[in-house]
Protein backbone atom coordinates (compact mmCIF):
# COMPACT_ATOMS: atom_id res chain seq x y z
CA UNK A 1 0.00 0.00 0.00
CA UNK A 2 1.43 3.45 -0.92
CA UNK A 3 2.03 5.84 1.73
CA UNK A 4 -0.58 8.44 2.24
CA UNK A 5 0.32 12.05 1.11
CA UNK A 6 2.27 14.37 3.91
CA UNK A 7 1.73 18.25 3.24
CA UNK A 8 4.15 18.92 5.82
CA UNK A 9 6.88 17.43 4.02
CA UNK A 10 6.47 18.67 0.84
CA UNK A 11 5.98 22.37 2.19
CA UNK A 12 9.42 21.55 4.35
CA UNK A 13 11.11 20.98 0.95
CA UNK A 14 9.95 23.63 -0.80
CA UNK A 15 10.59 26.29 1.62
CA UNK A 16 13.98 24.85 1.63
CA UNK A 17 13.96 25.07 -1.69
CA UNK A 18 13.07 28.79 -2.11
CA UNK A 19 15.93 29.56 0.39
CA UNK A 20 18.55 27.68 -1.20
CA UNK A 21 17.75 28.92 -4.55
CA UNK A 22 17.60 32.56 -3.26
CA UNK A 23 21.02 31.94 -1.49
CA UNK A 24 22.64 31.12 -4.97
CA UNK A 25 21.04 34.07 -6.73
CA UNK A 26 22.38 36.36 -3.91
CA UNK A 27 25.56 35.56 -4.58
CA UNK A 28 25.61 35.18 -8.35
CA UNK A 29 24.92 38.78 -8.32
CA UNK A 30 27.37 40.15 -5.63
CA UNK A 31 25.19 43.18 -4.88
CA UNK A 32 21.48 43.22 -4.45
CA UNK A 33 19.40 41.36 -2.47
CA UNK A 34 15.88 39.22 -2.25
CA UNK A 35 12.96 41.10 -0.43
CA UNK A 36 10.85 39.09 1.69
CA UNK A 37 6.76 40.02 1.40
CA UNK A 38 4.51 37.46 3.24
CA UNK A 39 1.22 37.62 2.66
CA UNK A 40 -2.29 35.82 3.66
CA UNK A 41 -4.87 34.84 1.02
CA UNK A 42 -8.42 35.93 2.17
CA UNK A 43 -10.26 32.91 1.65
CA UNK A 44 -7.20 30.85 2.97
CA UNK A 45 -3.32 30.31 3.09
CA UNK A 46 -0.98 32.77 1.72
CA UNK A 47 2.90 32.90 1.15
CA UNK A 48 6.44 34.30 1.14
CA UNK A 49 6.79 36.40 -2.22
CA UNK A 50 10.87 37.03 -2.55
CA UNK A 51 11.63 39.44 -5.13
CA UNK A 52 15.14 41.25 -6.35
CA UNK A 53 15.31 43.89 -8.49
CA UNK A 54 17.67 46.38 -9.68
CA UNK A 55 21.20 44.11 -9.09
CA UNK A 56 24.20 44.43 -11.03
CA UNK A 57 22.95 40.65 -12.61
CA UNK A 58 19.80 40.78 -12.21
CA UNK A 59 16.87 43.53 -13.40
CA UNK A 60 14.41 41.24 -11.73
CA UNK A 61 14.29 38.11 -10.03
CA UNK A 62 11.35 36.94 -8.09
CA UNK A 63 11.15 33.37 -6.15
CA UNK A 64 7.57 32.76 -4.82
CA UNK A 65 6.48 30.20 -2.30
CA UNK A 66 2.61 29.95 -1.65
CA UNK A 67 0.17 27.76 -0.04
CA UNK A 68 -3.79 27.76 -0.84
CA UNK A 69 -6.61 26.11 0.46
CA UNK A 70 -10.23 26.39 -0.26
CA UNK A 71 -13.49 24.52 -0.85
CA UNK A 72 -13.77 25.20 -4.47
CA UNK A 73 -11.54 24.65 -7.43
CA UNK A 74 -11.16 27.06 -9.89
CA UNK A 75 -12.02 26.63 -13.70
CA UNK A 76 -8.79 26.00 -14.73
CA UNK A 77 -8.04 23.01 -12.33
CA UNK A 78 -11.39 21.34 -13.02
CA UNK A 79 -11.63 22.16 -16.65
CA UNK A 80 -9.69 18.69 -17.62
CA UNK A 81 -10.95 17.16 -14.56
CA UNK A 82 -14.33 17.61 -14.01
CA UNK A 83 -15.02 14.85 -10.88
CA UNK A 84 -12.76 17.37 -9.17
CA UNK A 85 -15.68 19.93 -9.01
CA UNK A 86 -17.15 20.46 -5.13
CA UNK A 87 -13.92 19.12 -3.33
CA UNK A 88 -12.13 20.89 -1.20
CA UNK A 89 -8.31 21.89 -2.42
CA UNK A 90 -4.93 22.81 -0.85
CA UNK A 91 -1.89 23.89 -3.37
CA UNK A 92 1.06 24.73 -2.52
CA UNK A 93 4.66 25.10 -4.61
CA UNK A 94 7.58 27.29 -5.58
CA UNK A 95 7.58 29.59 -8.82
CA UNK A 96 9.97 31.59 -10.46
CA UNK A 97 11.34 33.85 -12.97
CA UNK A 98 14.93 35.53 -13.25
CA UNK A 99 15.27 38.20 -15.79
CA UNK A 100 18.88 39.19 -15.99
CA UNK A 101 20.02 42.31 -17.31
CA UNK A 102 22.79 41.18 -19.85
CA UNK A 103 21.09 39.69 -23.16
CA UNK A 104 23.43 37.02 -23.67
CA UNK A 105 22.20 35.48 -20.32
CA UNK A 106 18.63 33.74 -20.61
CA UNK A 107 15.36 34.30 -18.98
CA UNK A 108 15.06 31.20 -16.81
CA UNK A 109 11.80 29.56 -15.02
CA UNK A 110 11.10 26.59 -12.77
CA UNK A 111 8.50 26.06 -10.77
CA UNK A 112 7.39 22.99 -8.85
CA UNK A 113 4.05 22.49 -6.83
CA UNK A 114 1.89 19.55 -5.11
CA UNK A 115 -1.93 19.68 -5.82
CA UNK A 116 -4.68 17.40 -3.02
CA UNK A 117 -8.44 17.80 -3.30
CA UNK A 118 -10.67 15.44 -0.75
CA UNK A 119 -14.20 14.97 -0.38
CA UNK A 120 -15.62 13.42 2.76
CA UNK A 121 -15.85 9.41 2.41
CA UNK A 122 -13.73 9.43 -0.73
CA UNK A 123 -10.02 8.99 -0.87
CA UNK A 124 -8.20 12.35 -1.83
CA UNK A 125 -6.89 12.93 -5.30
CA UNK A 126 -3.22 14.34 -5.27
CA UNK A 127 -0.70 15.00 -7.88
CA UNK A 128 2.61 17.18 -7.94
CA UNK A 129 4.08 19.33 -11.10
CA UNK A 130 6.82 21.37 -11.83
CA UNK A 131 9.78 21.89 -14.66
CA UNK A 132 11.65 23.96 -15.94
CA UNK A 133 12.41 25.88 -19.31
CA UNK A 134 15.24 28.53 -20.36
CA UNK A 135 14.17 31.26 -22.63
CA UNK A 136 17.77 32.59 -24.76
CA UNK A 137 18.20 35.67 -26.36
CA UNK A 138 21.64 35.38 -28.00
CA UNK A 139 22.17 31.41 -27.65
CA UNK A 140 24.91 29.19 -27.37
CA UNK A 141 24.72 25.67 -28.11
CA UNK A 142 26.55 24.66 -25.30
CA UNK A 143 24.22 26.28 -23.13
CA UNK A 144 21.46 24.80 -24.42
CA UNK A 145 23.42 21.12 -24.56
CA UNK A 146 24.05 21.91 -20.53
CA UNK A 147 20.58 22.69 -19.25
CA UNK A 148 19.27 19.53 -21.42
CA UNK A 149 21.99 17.29 -19.63
CA UNK A 150 20.86 18.47 -16.82
CA UNK A 151 16.91 18.05 -16.80
CA UNK A 152 18.12 14.55 -18.23
CA UNK A 153 19.99 13.82 -14.91
CA UNK A 154 17.22 15.20 -12.87
CA UNK A 155 14.76 12.19 -14.94
CA UNK A 156 17.30 9.28 -15.28
CA UNK A 157 16.79 7.45 -11.81
CA UNK A 158 12.78 7.53 -12.60
CA UNK A 159 13.26 5.96 -15.75
CA UNK A 160 14.80 6.07 -19.20
CA UNK A 161 11.65 7.59 -20.84
CA UNK A 162 11.07 9.71 -18.08
CA UNK A 163 13.12 12.77 -19.98
CA UNK A 164 12.11 12.22 -23.31
CA UNK A 165 8.38 12.39 -22.29
CA UNK A 166 8.55 15.70 -20.23
CA UNK A 167 10.73 17.20 -22.52
CA UNK A 168 8.46 17.09 -25.23
CA UNK A 169 5.29 17.77 -22.88
CA UNK A 170 7.85 21.17 -22.44
CA UNK A 171 7.89 21.96 -25.77
CA UNK A 172 4.34 21.58 -26.67
CA UNK A 173 3.49 23.23 -23.47
CA UNK A 174 5.57 26.19 -23.69
CA UNK A 175 4.42 26.74 -27.23
CA UNK A 176 3.34 29.80 -28.64
CA UNK A 177 -0.08 29.01 -31.22
CA UNK A 178 -0.51 32.90 -32.41
CA UNK A 179 3.44 32.99 -32.77
CA UNK A 180 3.82 29.43 -34.05
CA UNK A 181 7.62 29.34 -32.37
CA UNK A 182 8.49 27.55 -28.48
CA UNK A 183 8.52 30.42 -26.02
CA UNK A 184 12.43 28.88 -25.88
CA UNK A 185 14.53 26.28 -25.58
CA UNK A 186 12.36 23.94 -23.42
CA UNK A 187 13.86 22.03 -20.84
CA UNK A 188 11.13 19.68 -18.85
CA UNK A 189 7.15 20.32 -18.06
CA UNK A 190 5.18 17.39 -15.94
CA UNK A 191 1.78 17.44 -14.38
CA UNK A 192 -0.80 14.80 -12.50
CA UNK A 193 1.76 12.78 -11.29
CA UNK A 194 0.82 10.32 -8.91
CA UNK A 195 0.95 7.11 -10.76
CA UNK A 196 3.78 5.99 -8.73
CA UNK A 197 2.69 6.52 -5.84
CA UNK A 198 3.35 9.40 -3.24
CA UNK A 199 7.27 8.78 -1.78
CA UNK A 200 8.53 8.11 -5.52
CA UNK A 201 6.56 10.70 -7.24
CA UNK A 202 7.71 13.27 -4.62
CA UNK A 203 11.06 12.21 -4.88
CA UNK A 204 10.79 13.27 -9.10
CA UNK A 205 9.04 16.61 -7.86
CA UNK A 206 12.74 17.23 -5.40
CA UNK A 207 14.89 15.79 -8.20
CA UNK A 208 13.14 18.82 -11.11
CA UNK A 209 13.47 21.36 -8.07
CA UNK A 210 16.87 20.60 -7.01
CA UNK A 211 18.52 20.48 -10.64
CA UNK A 212 16.95 23.86 -11.74
CA UNK A 213 20.25 25.64 -10.14
CA UNK A 214 22.24 23.02 -11.59
CA UNK A 215 21.09 24.15 -14.84
CA UNK A 216 21.01 27.48 -14.46
CA UNK A 217 23.86 29.02 -12.17
CA UNK A 218 26.78 27.49 -14.95
CA UNK A 219 24.82 29.43 -17.77
CA UNK A 220 24.81 32.36 -15.72
CA UNK A 221 28.09 32.47 -14.53
CA UNK A 222 29.77 32.08 -17.97
CA UNK A 223 27.77 35.07 -19.63
CA UNK A 224 27.16 37.70 -16.89
CA UNK A 225 30.27 39.43 -18.04
CA UNK A 226 29.97 39.09 -21.75
CA UNK A 227 30.34 43.06 -23.06
CA UNK A 228 26.58 44.54 -24.62
CA UNK A 229 25.26 47.46 -26.46
CA UNK A 230 21.94 49.25 -27.21
CA UNK A 231 21.03 46.43 -30.23
CA UNK A 232 21.12 43.18 -28.05
CA UNK A 233 18.90 45.17 -25.44
CA UNK A 234 16.53 46.19 -28.03
CA UNK A 235 16.22 42.83 -29.08
CA UNK A 236 16.03 41.37 -25.60
CA UNK A 237 13.07 43.71 -24.66
CA UNK A 238 11.29 42.64 -27.76
CA UNK A 239 11.73 38.87 -27.09
CA UNK A 240 10.46 39.66 -23.51
CA UNK A 241 7.43 40.94 -25.07
CA UNK A 242 6.69 36.67 -26.31
CA UNK A 243 7.44 35.85 -22.62
CA UNK A 244 4.23 38.25 -21.39
CA UNK A 245 2.16 37.24 -24.38
CA UNK A 246 2.42 33.14 -23.14
CA UNK A 247 2.36 34.18 -19.27
CA UNK A 248 -1.05 36.39 -20.27
CA UNK A 249 -2.82 34.17 -22.50
CA UNK A 250 -1.90 30.39 -22.33
CA UNK A 251 0.17 29.98 -18.62
CA UNK A 252 -2.10 27.57 -16.16
CA UNK A 253 -0.26 28.99 -13.01
CA UNK A 254 -1.19 32.31 -13.98
CA UNK A 255 -4.45 31.05 -14.78
CA UNK A 256 -5.01 29.13 -11.71
CA UNK A 257 -3.57 31.93 -9.34
CA UNK A 258 -6.27 34.96 -10.66
CA UNK A 259 -9.04 32.48 -10.80
CA UNK A 260 -8.54 31.03 -7.37
CA UNK A 261 -8.17 34.84 -6.00
CA UNK A 262 -4.45 34.36 -5.40
CA UNK A 263 -2.27 37.53 -4.60
CA UNK A 264 -2.03 39.20 -7.99
CA UNK A 265 1.61 41.24 -7.14
CA UNK A 266 2.76 37.34 -6.54
CA UNK A 267 1.18 35.72 -9.47
CA UNK A 268 2.12 38.67 -11.86
CA UNK A 269 5.75 39.06 -10.84
CA UNK A 270 6.83 36.70 -13.79
CA UNK A 271 6.76 39.38 -15.83
CA UNK A 272 9.29 41.26 -16.96
CA UNK A 273 10.07 45.07 -15.75
CA UNK A 274 10.76 46.51 -19.19
CA UNK A 275 9.80 45.06 -22.45
CA UNK A 276 8.52 46.35 -26.11
CA UNK A 277 6.64 45.52 -28.98
CA UNK A 278 6.95 46.18 -32.62
CA UNK A 279 4.78 45.76 -35.58
CA UNK A 280 5.92 43.17 -37.80
CA UNK A 281 9.34 43.19 -37.03
CA UNK A 282 11.88 40.48 -38.50
CA UNK A 283 15.43 39.79 -37.93
CA UNK A 284 17.79 40.23 -40.86
CA UNK A 285 19.17 37.47 -42.53
CA UNK A 286 22.43 36.08 -41.28
CA UNK A 287 21.81 37.87 -38.18
CA UNK A 288 22.83 36.48 -35.16
CA UNK A 289 19.15 37.45 -34.03
CA UNK A 290 18.23 35.42 -36.76
CA UNK A 291 20.13 32.88 -35.22
CA UNK A 292 17.67 32.36 -32.50
CA UNK A 293 14.62 32.01 -34.94
CA UNK A 294 16.33 29.79 -37.47
CA UNK A 295 17.43 27.17 -35.02
CA UNK A 296 16.47 27.71 -31.74
CA UNK A 297 12.35 28.33 -31.40
CA UNK A 298 11.79 25.00 -32.93
CA UNK A 299 11.93 21.60 -30.64
CA UNK A 300 15.19 19.75 -30.99
CA UNK A 301 16.61 17.28 -29.86
CA UNK A 302 20.20 18.56 -28.00
CA UNK A 303 21.51 14.87 -27.91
Amino acid sequence: MSAQPSLEKVKAYLLNLQDQICSRLEQEDGEALFVEDAWDRKEGGGGRTRVLTNGKVFEQAGINFSHVFGDKLPPSATALRPELAGRNFQAMGVSLVIHPHNPYVPTSHANVRFFIAEKEGEAPVWWFGGGFDLTPYYPFEEDVIHWHQMAKDACDPFGKDVYARYKKWCDEYFYLKHRDETRGVGGLFFDDLNEEGFEKSFALMQSVGDHYIKAYQPILNKRKEIAFGERERDFQLYRRGRYVEFNLVFDRGTLFGLQSGGRTESILMSLPPLVKWRYDWQPEIGSPEADLYENYLKPREWF
